[in-house]
């Protein structure tokens, strides 16, 4: 039997990106939550459904390193409320683009996912910065960051919900706009790995 995501949206989506395809698990699944089934394995992270990975990172949106940068009532880690959010953001996607919000979220996360990075090299007392290739799972780790950091400074303690926010900043990145808080970290990423090269 196959099932689709959230019993609405069908999950039999191209990944266009060849470096993705390994990573971006579409599984058929009816609810998002499998609670950790697949921790026993390597690359778990992988073999999660990539919808399920985006609630994981909502419900702990503060992180910056590893500081626990924003605590609030809002922000507690309950799934339910979490996997309502989501669930309203890609019924909006699709009121608004009449197309598969599934299809939207995999295209906005190809375009957001960083190609280069920088790390710093020492070498005879100075640091000098080296740009390298960003590994397939880190890329996707980093956009999905991009996407729920970028909708919660948007959102924390302004008017705008999150779920407004959610869905700006995916069509943002469905569309390359710039404005988007994960397409402006990229190509200030890319850029600066340009440089150092």
């Amino acid at each position: 039997m196959d099932f689709k995501l959230f019993d609405r949206w069908d999950t039999k989506v191209q990944v266009n990106d060849p470096g993705l395809i390994r990573y971006i698990t579409l599984n058929p699944i009816l609810v998002p939550k499998t609670g950790g089934r697949y921790v026993q394995t390597r690359f778990w992270k992988s073999k999660n459904n990539i919808v399920e990975r985006l609630i994981n990172k909502l419900m702990i949106p503060g992180h910056r390193g590893k500081k626990h940068k924003t605590t609030s009532g809002r922000i507690s880690g309950k799934s339910q409320k979490v996997y309502d959010i989501v669930e309203n953001v890609f019924k909006i996607i699709e009121e608004k683009t009449k197309k598969n919000p599934i299809e939207i979220f995999i295209r906005a996360l190809e375009n957001a996912a960083p190609r280069e990075e920088i790390i710093s090299i020492e070498y005879g007392g100075a640091r000098y910065p080296q740009a390298v290739e960003c590994a397939p799972q880190r890329r996707i780790d980093i956009a999905l960051r991009q996407f729920v950091q970028g909708s919660y400074q948007k959102s924390f303690n302004k008017k705008i919900n999150i779920v407004d926010a959610l869905v700006d900043e995916i069509l943002k990145a469905y569309n390359l706009d710039q404005t988007s808080t994960a397409i402006a970290k990229k190509l200030e990423l890319e850029r600066q790995a340009d440089s150092s090269r």
